[in-house]
């Protein structure tokens, strides 16, 4: 079945049990299978074809939720835009998907008209006010959509290059919230909270998904507080939650609170596990666990609930899953069941072919495996930075800052941040005769960048270490780190 039909399925079971919570709405099983239908009966009135790119660009919202949906439905394909593009980015992630619809936040729209004249197959945008004239008839649409179909695109953050899109059919989002509602131990009567965006897997996949697997409720909330991070929890009555980058060293960091025991919460679970993991645990009484995983490959690995961590491990390999590791140390993926990894990259087959090359995905991580299947993340091959849950592709934001008349080259990469992971520093070359600071390039930066691609750190130098064959030697880079010579944006604003 896929992910829509089991939709239809746990409504008919459990029509009165609440299967979204946000903030202002609550939906029941039966509540949101019907404005689905509505929503999917709009949408081929409107001339949405079965296997059409559908672009969606909104943030966390009873609608976002609704038309993906709705989309898997009808059997078009669900192609969800990180909302804080804009610029370049933004143009290349809608040219990558060739949406004729976009479905777009009234928020967004500045962002979308500086791109606008570019994207020439962008026919018609609809506003999220504007999704109420696509509501048609509460009954199914009757569409025939085979599990085999494509039926999303995730866009990766990119690495060594631009961002590509993860191709995927209807057995990603139901085998992943299968094995996840496995490897978590989720219930029926469990609150699956996630406050990070509809357009990543985490809220998709791995947690709206799995709620329709298992018959619980689904609670998203609209961005990450650390301030008001407990008391969404309660206010949902959640039971388990995500957590990823930074996000647990902001709650470890907040002042100890007389109620921190009082939440409802049974496990947490995300990447990366830090150190101080055993006493989160014990203040706010709840299990923290692990697993690995990406876009591209799912979740190959959990950590078991039946037994205690194992110091720097992220989880067991689980079938159907196999890994493996190169002789480089490189983390390879596959499955023995169709389905669970992405079926390529949209429009780059040379990129697929290398990805998938000898019947393994290659993740570009290193890693190890112990004799007992636990495997252990050793680093990325790719030159990628992660900042606060984000993998950022080095590669965008020197096209960015490179863009800048002043420029001539520019180099990107992470240093260590107080909060865990990275923080993004730049360091650039300017054209001989140009003068530019280091401000007004961390203006040009905020304008044309994502505000999680933005570097804290920029460094202007007259000349960047090369190769032989005018490789930037970024390991020169990252070894000098913030350097006296290094612009601080923090330090600016304290």
């Amino acid at each position: 079945m896929t992910l829509a039909q089991l939709l239809a399925a746990r409504a008919a079971e459990l029509p009165g049990r609440d299967l979204l919570r946000m903030p202002g709405r609550t939906l029941t099983f039966a509540d949101f299978d019907r404005e689905v239908n509505r929503l999917a009966n709009g949408l081929l009135a409107a001339g949405v074809r079965p296997g059409e790119m559908v672009g969606v660009m909104l943030p966390n919202c009873p609608e976002f939720a609704l038309l993906w949906l709705a989309l898997l439905r009808i059997g078009a394909v669900e192609a969800p835009v990180n909302t804080a593009f804009r610029g370049p980015g933004l143009a290349h992630l809608l040219d990558l998907c060739g949406c004729r619809l976009l479905v777009v936040d009234e928020a967004f729209l500045p962002g979308l008209a500086e791109v606008r004249s570019g994207l020439s197959r962008l026919e018609r945008v609809v506003t999220r006010g504007e999704l109420g004239e696509l509501r048609g008839a509460p009954t199914d649409p009757g569409v025939r959509v085979a599990e085999t179909d494509v039926a999303q695109i995730f866009f990766t953050s990119g690495t060594t290059g631009p961002s590509k899109a993860c191709l995927f059919d209807h057995r990603y989002a139901v085998r992943q919230a299968e094995l996840f509602v496995a490897g978590e131990g989720i219930r029926a009567d469990d609150v699956l909270y996630n406050p990070f965006p509809l357009f990543h897997i985490d809220a998709s996949v791995l947690t709206l998904g799995p709620a329709i697997v298992a018959g619980c409720t689904a609670a998203l909330g609209e961005r990450f507080s650390a301030s008001n991070f407990w008391d969404e929890i309660r206010e949902v009555g959640a039971t388990v939650f995500d957590y990823m980058g930074a996000t647990l060293t902001m709650l470890w960091k907040q002042p100890p609170r007389a109620d921190d025991t009082d939440n409802p919460v049974r496990l947490g679970w995300g990447v990366p596990m830090p150190e101080f993991a055993a006493g989160f645990e014990e203040r706010f009484r709840l299990r923290l666990v692990e697993g690995y995983g990406m876009t591209d490959c799912g979740v190959p690995a959990y950590q078991p609930l039946g037994e205690p961590r194992r110091p720097g491990s992220c989880g067991r390999v689980v079938p159907p899953y196999q890994v493996e590791i190169a002789a480089d140390g490189e983390i390879l993926v596959r499955s023995e069941e169709p389905g669970l990894l992405a079926l390529g990259y949209q429009g780059m087959p040379e990129a697929t072919a290398e990805a998938f090359r000898g019947g393994w995905f290659h993740t570009g991580d290193f890693g190890r495996l112990d004799p007992d299947g636990w495997l252990y993340f050793l680093g990325r091959k790719k030159d990628a930075i992660r900042r606060r849950g984000e993998n950022i592709s080095a590669f965008e934001i020197e096209q960015v800052v490179e863009s800048h008349p002043a420029v001539l080259q520019a180099a990107a990469f992470g240093v260590p941040s107080e909060l865990m992971e990275e923080e993004v520093k730049i360091c650039a070359v300017l054209r001989p005769g140009f003068s530019l600071s280091e401000p007004d390039l961390a203006a040009w930066c905020s304008r044309l960048m994502a505000r999680h691609m933005v570097p804290r750190y920029i460094e202007l130098l007259p000349s960047l270490p090369l190769t032989p064959t005018e490789k930037v030697e970024k390991y020169r880079l990252r070894e000098a780190g913030v350097t006296p010579n290094t612009w601080d944006a923090e330090a600016v604003k304290a």
